[in-house]
């Protein structure tokens, strides 16, 4: 795992035998409630010693309705990521949606990240991969563990070996995503893998075209991934979810975050323990 996650700039602490940690607002609202979030998750992850990296989109391409709230502006949005980095020593993950814009997300961030609806889409993984950036590839909802060797081997065969697979949950009927533990292992098989322990638990397809969510079970999810040996965690926070502008349903009360990342790194210690 830290053979690759250790080549992310400014990435610490990979040698404290922890799991490492995406975190950050589902997308950037705006440069102050960007640098208050990154600050408190960078004063619990070095605390913790578990290796983190800034999660924010540019911009969400992916909504229900066309009214809904998807960016400030692509640049500005880059820009603040880059001053969370600058500002904060950490390094960045955001997503694209297109091949055209690798290259100039690139540019400010130092992973990206694939979203699981596209992880199938040849022109987008490639252009990832020729960034040489370190390539987060999002499990689509669709996707059986296994089929996800095909995406993880395009980046590879187009020049990049530095490659991280994140498992979101699987379709469960309509309005409804499960984790299948199971598929960790299998994975691991092919990269380093995440699990978003937020997306698991939304509930997308709702009537009123706003996603909707479980939060209560974060933690649940969560323990499960560690104990099964995840090799990285993924969730949105904020610190106000119900004003979020996007994925407040399912996103944790960032006042959650430290005592949730306490438990974690607890349960992470016991099975390093035993090894």
């Amino acid at each position: 795992m830290n053979n690759i996650v250790s080549t992310i700039p400014q990435i610490k602490n990979t040698d404290s035998g922890n799991f490492f940690v995406f975190a950050g607002p589902c997308v950037i609202e705006g440069e102050e409630m960007a640098l208050r979030i990154a600050e408190h998750l960078t004063k619990v992850t070095d605390r913790l010693k578990i290796p983190f990296v800034f999660k924010g989109s540019y911009r969400k391409a992916n909504r229900s309705r066309i009214d809904s709230f998807s960016g400030i502006g692509d640049e500005k949005a880059l820009k603040i990521l880059k001053k969370v980095s600058d500002t904060f020593g950490v390094p960045t993950v955001t997503d694209f949606h297109c091949a055209e814009e690798a290259a100039m997300a690139a540019e400010y961030v130092d992973v990206l990240q694939v979203p699981a609806f596209l992880c199938r889409q040849t022109d987008i993984l490639v252009a990832a991969a020729k960034t040489g950036k370190v390539v987060n590839i999002k499990k689509g909802q669709f996707l059986a563990p296994e089929a996800m060797e095909h995406a993880v081997k395009k980046v590879k065969d187009s020049g990049n070996d530095k490659v991280i697979i994140t498992d979101r949950g699987t379709m469960f009927g309509y309005y409804d995503l499960i984790v299948d533990y199971r598929g960790i292992p299998v994975m691991q098989q092919q990269a380093p893998v995440v699990l978003d322990i937020t997306h698991s638990l939304q509930q997308p397809n709702q009537a009123s075209g706003v996603t909707g969510g479980k939060p209560a079970l974060i933690e649940t999810v969560a323990r499960a991934g560690v104990s099964v040996g995840v090799d990285g965690l993924f969730l949105e926070t904020h610190f106000d979810p119900r004003n979020a502008k996007s994925d407040g349903a399912n996103m944790l009360d960032l006042t959650l975050f430290e005592g949730l990342m306490e438990r974690l790194t607890a349960i992470k210690q016991t099975i390093n323990n035993f090894k």
